[in-house]
């Protein structure tokens, strides 16, 4: 008999936008936005005290120190000053979540940071020395690699609600077909990349975020995989 597959389903919560409460029943891994881009310390400490009730891991979502703009614009940074910024954001979760009685299991990048290490090197390192020895999750690209040949667990993530481009890179936000809406679609989609990935990512600030997840869980779940967090 074959083994279940086992599969992560992550969203982004903290962000001030949607409902956490909701997302942590669903998902089994917490993106939580750690202040640069969105969040408050009494925020991150309402999703881990959830967390850890669900039994959701948490994850460290760092981004660029850009609250206007919701981390979603690439700002040219030096590798000190970004390394010191993602290691304040690591330190200040992990603090918060060990007083919720749990930990940060791993880093990920949120929005313009996310995008420009698949290419940036000096940026990529300054994400991983700031960053401890965290599993770091991502898609393919210059921070991966870095990971990889530091010896730090990589994990891929697909996102199903999301299109790619022919590079298999995510489009830019403003093209067609980028953003998903169709949570039937999205749940076929999840199945798909799951075979691939080790993670599905839910984005947690779109409108219906709470019905894709319930959607692609299911799916999942019938499809044969055994969700578990990171």
């Amino acid at each position: 008999m074959a083994q279940p597959r086992t599969i992560d389903l992550n969203a982004d919560l903290g962000e001030e936008i949607t409902d956490d409460a909701a997302l942590l029943q669903v998902v089994t891994s917490a993106n939580v936005a750690c202040g640069y881009h969105a969040g408050t310390a009494q925020i991150m400490a309402r999703v881990c005290e959830g967390a850890v009730q669900h039994g959701v891991s948490v994850g460290a979502q760092v981004s660029y120190a850009d609250r206007p703009n919701f981390g979603r614009v690439a700002v040219d940074v030096a590798y000190e000053l970004l390394r010191e910024q993602v290691a304040h954001q690591v330190g200040v979760l992990t603090e918060i979540a060990r007083a919720a009685g749990t930990d940060v299991r791993y880093l990920k990048p949120h929005g313009a940071l996310y995008h420009r290490v698949l290419d940036d090197e000096e940026q990529a390192a300054a994400v991983l020395d700031g960053s401890g020895r965290l599993p770091v999750l991502g898609m393919p690209g210059r921070l991966l690699d870095q990971a990889y040949a530091a010896g730090r667990a990589v994990l891929l993530e697909g996102f199903p609600d999301r299109g790619y481009g022919e590079d298999g890179r995510l489009l830019a936000r403003d093209q067609p077909g980028a953003v998903l809406d169709d949570s039937a679609r999205i749940a076929a989609r999840a199945v798909d990349l799951a075979a691939s990935v080790h993670s599905v990512c839910v984005h947690g600030d779109s409108p219906g975020a709470v019905g894709h997840a319930r959607a692609c869980r299911a799916a999942l779940e019938g499809a044969g995989f055994v969700l578990g967090g990171l």
